[in-house]
Order: structure tokens, then sequence, then C-alpha cells
């Protein structure tokens, strides 16, 4: 029994992806929640938790229809981006559309009849609920996500550019052959089986192809939604994300350092999750000009690759370089 979605020629061809950082703010709220918490988020953890002590952050709205046991939520909290990369205030802009049939619609296949006071609330007066969590995801995203976004975005460019190569190289059957282990593509059906599947559903495709949308700080499962009020997403978890947190943490190994020089070593060390040369200037304190000649050898001997991710271009240690490093 499995998650399964019909998805013919021309919806495929639709199909995209996109980053959203209303998606990276509703998952680290239910990491904080204790939803599917994944140890490799520790360093973040710790953080946001020593944040949070000495300023609460007050999410009445928001919290209760997002946290629980439950094994839903309401999916029209995370709408599809419009586009590629879509900024905050787009995302909030789309939640905030959500008529208010689609709003009681959702918080009925989540909680049922009985609505707990906070969806009681939002089901009552939808227009004025979504204004107010809105609201309270704008807070929540400044506090928790914003300080480390440029690194969390880098993580989910490098992630759609390796996705796009992939799908150029061997189609949509190479693509979701490694976009997770439990979800494969056969015949016009994507199938999503593992260990989180609770039972069959077949989803309710929204208009469109699906929308593919890689997670830094969510769960290590794909998520599909059943049912939308946008285009249908697929949220999964993001290549990389291992060394979001502990990339350029320590420093290079002595030998390293004497071959490559600290400068080089340093940047060697801190590409293991990736960056752009300004993101790279800012943390090491020197001009752009400068990080990109130490970039030039560094790429020139195999030790880092650039791609280009959009507008931007990003910068990765290689297989190589990781070796090297230890």
């Amino acid at each position: 029994m499995a998650t399964t979605v019909e998805l013919g020629v021309a919806e495929l061809a639709e199909t995209r992806f996109a980053v959203s950082p209303l998606s990276e703010t509703i998952a680290a709220l239910q990491q904080l929640g204790g939803q599917d918490r994944r140890a490799l988020h520790l360093r973040w953890f710790r953080w946001a938790s020593d944040e949070l002590a000495a300023r609460p952050l007050d999410l009445p709205r928001t919290w209760p229809l997002i946290t629980g046991d439950r094994p839903r939520w309401p999916n029209f909290l995370v709408p599809a981006p419009a586009g590629a990369g879509t900024s905050l205030d787009e995302d909030l802009a789309a939640l905030r559309r959500t008529t208010a049939r689609q709003v009681r619609a959702s918080l009925q296949r989540v909680f049922g009849d009985d609505l707990p006071p906070a969806a009681a609330e939002l089901a009552a007066h939808p227009a004025a609920g979504l204004r107010a969590i809105a609201a309270e995801l704008r807070t929540a995203h400044d506090r928790l996500i914003a300080p480390h976004w440029p690194r969390i975005r880098a993580v989910l460019d490098a992630d759609v550019a390796y996705r796009a190569r992939q799908l150029a190289a061997g189609g949509a059957a190479r693509l979701f052959a490694d976009l997770h282990p439990d979800l494969h593509w056969a015949d016009g059906r994507l199938t999503l089986d593992g260990e989180r599947r609770r039972a069959e559903k077949v989803v309710n495709r929204g208009p469109g192809g699906l929308v593919l949308m890689p997670v830094a700080l969510g769960s290590a499962y794909v998520l599909i939604k059943g049912n939308t009020t946008t285009q249908t997403t697929v949220r999964y978890p993001a290549r990389g994300v291992g060394a979001l947190w502990t990339a350029g943490t320590r420093p290079p190994s002595s030998a390293v350092t004497q071959l490559l020089g600290p400068m080089r070593a340093g940047l060697l060390e801190a590409l293991r999750s990736p960056a752009t040369t300004t993101d790279l200037a800012r943390v090491f304190a020197v001009t752009p000009s400068a990080v990109s000649q130490h970039l030039r050898v560094l790429r020139e001997t195999g030790l880092v690759v650039r791609e280009r991710s959009g507008r931007g271009v990003l910068y990765l240690t290689t297989p190589l370089g990781e070796a090297l490093l230890g």
C-alpha cells in the first residue's frame, strides 16, 4: 500500500523545481515541536532553543496547527511557489489567498468534525485568521530562518542544479530514481512507499505538473500533498544537508594547511556546504576578488567544483577535496 500520483506526459512536462522560505519556516517550527526531528540539525536546534529561551516566540494561531501527534497538518500553510525562487512576501501572499472554502475543507480533513480551538477560530474567520498566521510566520522566519538563509538557500540551489542535470541526462526515470529511496516513477505513475506510508492514498493532484521542493530543515521523508489549494508539491530532503551546520566549523588538519595554505584549506573546509563567492568573502573577511583567486586554484586542481544555479554561481568541495580533508 502506497501513495500514488497519476502523472501523464503533459503533467510531467510541466513539473518544475522551486525553493520556498516559507516551507523552511514551517519545517523549522516542526523540528522545534518534535516532528520528525533530525540529529543532523542538532547544532541549529541548540541555537534556536537558546534564541527562544532568551526571547520566546508567540505563535498562538500557527503552533497548534502544525505540531502534535497527528499524521497530517493543513497543507495550505505551504502553498506551491509561483516561481523557482519566491520570496517570503510572495509565499505569504499566496497563503493569504487561500479561500474560506479551502481553509475549512483542509481543517476538516486534518482534524475531523471536532476542531480544536485554534482550528475552530480559523474556520470561523478564515481571512482574519490567515492574516494573523502570516504575521506569525513572518516573525518566525525573521527569528529562525533569516539569520541562516544564505547558507540554507545555497544548499537548496545546489540541489536544484544537481536535479536539473539528472533530468537532462536521463529524463524523469533518472530524476525520480535518485530523488529519494521511497520515491519511484514508472508507467505514468509516481509512487511513494517506505516506512512512513500509513494507508493507500491516491493524490488529488492540483492543476499542471508537480512542484518539486527540496527542504533543508525538514523531515528525512518525502511529503506529498494529498489535496492542495495550488499545485501539488513534493517536499523532499535536499542533498548535502548533512554538512549544512558543520561546514567550516572545524579547522583543516595541519597537513592540509601546509599543503594548500591557510586560506585555501579554510575555503575547502567551508565548501563542504555550497556557498557563493560573496558568502565566502563575508565569512573570511576578505574581498570577493581574493576569494575568486583562491577558488580558481582549487578548481584547477579538482578540489572544488563550480555550479551555476539561476543567476548565481555556487562552489562546492569535490569528492577529491573531501578525501583530502579526511
